[in-house]
């Protein structure tokens, strides 16, 4: 107590968290009038300061004994929701890193003190909008990708047509084109085809016959159906047999739209649909956000890759699910590597990845085997996020690793991705994110849709998930202090009735029995809620078009 005392007169500051005035947060994130004291994580901490030119100067001890002296200068800043990877809570290390108080002068990201409180975990909705404004923390790159390349990514500029659609009066219909009033004169044989331009105007009381798509002559009155026609071939006369409207079955240039104006916006997932509008408006590829790439990380001596659990192992339900998931959420994925409980080969896997995410599985907590924390405090990493108040996965956690040799992240992309991505780099020179997910299946669910489904959608420049809300048909229990996230699936309503959603049933950690039946997921807040009330619904990427039937899962 008396080398805490004496470093904090030093030092010019005070043990314990120190909270900002209201609006004056770092970041800008916060709402600067949190009741619970819970830190926002609107900007990245760590105790490494940085130099003018964003490297790293130093980096201090985590121990309170060696606090570094910059955290009395001007450049400190203040509470802040991430720390150095070693200073978690329930860690021996001294505590978490903690800034110190804000002055008028320049701030500095990095700069920090030490505080023995360990930080409390994130709320749940806290934790997933720090993952999303990390994702969104830098400029997107962008690729020009051709239109076979580009299902699935996102479009990183805004679509506009480079020509009027359609770029000519068409014809919507097989039948005739005629000028003037009927009966109308044709000449048998004669008509005009799709991709064929007619060569002269249409004289008026003249008719022509058209296909569907074909150019029609310059002072077509009207396209009269083949159905809605009788054509008299003695007389060589076409006779009405309904009234005629005046550009009835054409379509006029520009009915869709004018060149130059936006058919969809950036931000915009390219579909099998808006590859069809982009190929009419004229245009061979699109620019695109190239796909975050991700490497997965499956941690654990106990996990089989095939075969039955025997023996005190068990099969790994975790490699074969994850590829698939974020593939479903706009990623490149690399298939699963398995690296057993094993710190070294942990780090050595950190360091030499070349992706923009790492995905780890297991590990999280303080066990003897737990390596994840102990790795990442070692490559200097920031926790951007450590621990999160959500039952199953409270243990899960999203950090920022540094930025390795020039070129480490770009190895093996495409050349037009390499560049782009190199373009990146320069005004950010962070490392690739990881976010450690808990080993038991369900809770690891729970960590894809708290930090990872956010931090991608913003690394790909997709639109976050629309929050809705839905009723629940059954008494959901909640956790006394932190939220829950439940399985449900969606049931039509009877008789009238509203539609609504139906917890499942093997929602335990360790279960996938109920989320495999699940469309969405219910977020339950503490003390849970009562049937008939209305919870906010989180959809699973692959929510099927009808609702499963009820079975054996509720």
């Amino acid at each position: 107590m008396a080398i805490e005392q004496a470093l904090a007169l030093v030092g010019g500051s005070t043990l314990g968290p120190s909270r900002p005035p209201r609006g004056q947060r770092p970041g800008g994130g916060g709402d600067g009038d949190d009741p619970s004291g819970t830190p926002d994580g609107g900007e990245a901490w760590s105790s490494t300061p940085r130099t003018g030119d964003g490297r790293n100067a130093d980096r201090t001890s985590a121990s309170p004994t060696s606090a570094s002296p910059m955290s009395s200068t001007p450049n400190a800043r203040t509470d802040s929701g991430a720390r150095t990877a070693g200073n978690r809570p329930g860690s021996h290390s001294g505590g978490r890193v903690q800034s110190g108080s804000t002055s008028s002068g320049s701030t500095s990201p990095r700069a920090s003190r030490t505080a023995n409180q360990p930080a409390p975990s994130l709320s749940w909705s806290r934790a997933r909008a720090v993952a999303a404004r990390a994702g969104r923390g830098g400029p997107l790159a962008a690729v020009r990708l051709p239109l076979d390349r580009a299902l699935g990514h996102v479009l990183a500029e805004p679509l506009g047509a480079l020509t009027d659609l359609p770029s000519f009066d068409t014809s919507a219909m097989d039948g005739w084109a005629v000028a003037g009033p009927g009966p109308w004169a044709f000449v048998a044989g004669a008509g005009i085809l799709a991709g064929h331009a007619p060569a002269t105007a249409l004289p008026d009381g003249a008719a022509v016959r058209i296909a569907t798509g074909a150019r029609v002559p310059p002072d077509t009155t009207a396209v009269i159906r083949s159905e809605h026609a009788y054509a008299d071939e003695a007389k060589g006369l076409l006779h009405a047999e309904r009234s005629v409207a005046t550009g009835q079955d054409i379509r006029p240039r520009g009915q869709e739209c004018r060149s130059g104006e936006q058919l969809v916006p950036a931000g915009t997932v390219v579909t099998p649909a808006v590859l069809g509008l982009a190929a009419a408006a004229g245009y061979d590829a699109l620019p695109a956000v190239p796909r975050p790439r991700v490497d997965i990380l499956v941690l654990g001596d106990e996990l089989l890759a095939a075969g039955l659990p025997h023996d005190g192992l068990i099969r790994d339900a975790l490699g074969p699910m994850l590829g698939p998931w974020l593939r479903a959420l706009g990623a490149e994925v690399a298939g699963p590597r398995r690296l057993g409980d094993d710190a070294g080969a942990l780090r050595d896997a950190l360091a030499a990845s070349d992706a923009d995410l790492i995905v780890t599985t297991g590990g999280t907590a303080s066990g003897p085997v737990d390596h994840v924390h102990p790795v990442l405090a070692e490559l200097g990493a920031e926790l951007l996020v450590d621990g999160v108040a959500v039952r199953p996965g409270h243990p899960m956690l999203l950090a920022r690793l540094p930025s390795g040799p020039s070129g480490a992240h770009t190895a093996g992309r495409p050349e037009g991705q390499r560049d782009a991505t190199a373009e990146q780099r320069k005004e950010s020179p962070d490392g690739p994110y990881l976010v450690g997910l808990p080993g038991n299946p369900l809770a690891a669910v729970s960590g894809l849709v708290t930090l990872v489904e956010p931090l991608i959608a913003g690394l790909a420049g997709r639109p976050a998930q629309d929050a809705y809300r839905a009723l629940v048909h059954a008494e959901v229990h909640g956790h006394p202090h932190d939220t829950r996230l439940v399985p449900v699936v969606h049931r039509a309503g009877r008789a009238g009735g509203r539609d609504h959603v139906a917890p499942l049933r093997y929602n335990g950690p360790a279960m996938l029995r109920g989320i495999a039946a699940a469309d969405g997921l219910a977020v339950v807040e503490p003390g849970g809620v009562r049937s008939g009330t209305e919870v906010e619904i989180l959809d699973l990427p692959w929510a099927p078009a009808t609702p499963w039937t009820e079975g054996c899962f509720t």
